[in-house]
């Protein structure tokens, strides 16, 4: 089928879990009550024609956190938050942790995919409030939940809509998953591994946290993860191990790496453009691992040291920023460097910086030099807009996803 865009004019919208309930063409008409809300209606956002791209920044050293809109350039200050350790989105909302817990922004932009068209939307941004625990180590999202996993090993379930009401609500428990991984809403259920005596089990539990069933496929030492439109990606000591579903079963399939790697080499940390099936993930000091979902296939790409890596997907080179600052753009064919450019000139990456890749462009958190950099990395990585900001941007994440 092919993918299309709705494309409305801006009304007062906004999104809800019932638009999981879109109506096909095979379905029937639309129910033509005048108290009927119209397709793809979210009430308090408004509804546009185009992805709604904004960036957050987190300041290490002051706590400061902005949002800054790539449509119209604008900043907004959402306040300090102490002791800043990382930074996580779930697409809309961004996580900023600390040893304490996390504090909830909205960034007040996301999209809603349907599979044959997507819904894009935008709100006002703001702070939703504080996950209380240790320090986060993942946090996960679909429609429903959020998953949350602490350093000491623990998951903590909160509703999602009520983050879109503007509270955090409290926590529930899930037990028993491993600490190197975290735990994944997919597909009504829950995803958890790590379990099982061995270590190397992913289970399948219902949204109460109860076992529902198992992967057969086994993942020794899990270690990285990514949602993608395949299925769910989790890294193994072997290879990596996709899982998927169909009907309310569910199915493990592994993609051996093909060859003996060894753990300093493993992908600990999977990078991707939402919604594509080819993965990123850096390999020891001097190498990148591309792995195709679709293809089920593992690549190493020798690079030399790099700090940073993503790709847009099929078609689009790796890109790949090195230790001295140079963003460099890769043939995954030939692997070879098809262009670079030197944009940290005279500094190096700052310990957090991270490549953000949308279906156009790519970003940069360039922290000692307080810039955030556009790349159109279809046009040789053409430096397309710079934006100054007044904060140090230590962390970056992307939202309207």
């Amino acid at each position: 089928m092919k993918r299309r865009t709705i494309r409305v004019g801006a009304a007062a919208l906004a999104v809800t879990a019932s638009l999981a309930g879109c109506q096909r063409g095979g379905e029937g008409p639309a129910s033509s009550s005048s108290s009927s809300p119209p397709h793809g209606y979210v009430e308090g956002a408004e509804e546009t024609a185009e992805q709604q791209s904004r960036l957050v920044l987190a300041d290490a050293g002051t706590g400061a956190v902005r949002v800054l809109d790539l449509i119209t350039g604008g900043v907004t200050r959402v306040g300090d938050v102490p002791n800043v350790r990382d930074l996580a989105t779930d697409g809309r909302f961004a996580f900023v942790g600390t040893d304490r817990g996390a504090h909830v922004v909205d960034a007040g932009a996301w999209m809603v995919d349907h599979g044959d068209h997507v819904h894009y939307y935008r709100t006002k941004i703001r702070s939703v409030g504080d996950i209380q625990g240790p320090r986060p180590r993942h946090i996960r999202s679909d429609p429903a939940v959020t998953a949350v996993t602490f350093n000491d090993g623990t998951t903590q379930m909160f509703e999602r809509p009520q983050l879109e009401d503007g509270a955090v609500g409290e926590g529930r428990p899930v037990a028993g998953a491993a600490k190197s991984v975290p735990v994944i809403p997919y597909e009504e259920h829950l995803l958890v591994p790590g379990a099982g005596v061995a270590r190397d089990t992913v289970e399948i539990r219902d949204r109460e946290g109860a076992l529902t069933a198992s992967v057969d496929a086994k993942c020794p030492q899990p270690r990285g993860d990514a949602v993608t439109r395949r299925g769910v990606i989790f890294g193994c000591a072997d290879g990596a191990l996709l899982v998927t579903a169909k009907d309310g079963r569910f199915d493990g399939e592994k993609i051996p790496y093909g060859r003996p790697v060894a753990d300093s080499a493993r992908p600990h940390d999977f990078r991707h453009r939402s919604g594509s099936t080819t993965l990123t993930a850096t390999a020891g000091g001097d190498a990148v691992w591309i792995l195709d979902v679709t293809k089920r296939t593992w690549k190493l790409v020798k690079t030399g040291p790099v700090v940073a890596v993503n790709t847009a997907g099929e078609g689009a080179p790796l890109l790949a920023l090195t230790s001295n600052g140079v963003l460099q753009a890769i043939d995954p064919v030939t692997a070879k460097v098809v262009a670079d450019t030197e944009l940290l000139t005279g500094r190096k990456p700052g310990p957090h910086a991270v490549i953000e890749v949308d279906t156009n462009r790519a970003y940069l958190n360039d922290a000692t030099g307080r810039k955030i950099y556009e790349i159109d990395y279809n046009d040789n990585l053409r430096l397309a807009r710079t934006f100054p900001v007044d904060i140090t941007p230590s962390h970056m994440v992307e939202t309207g996803r």
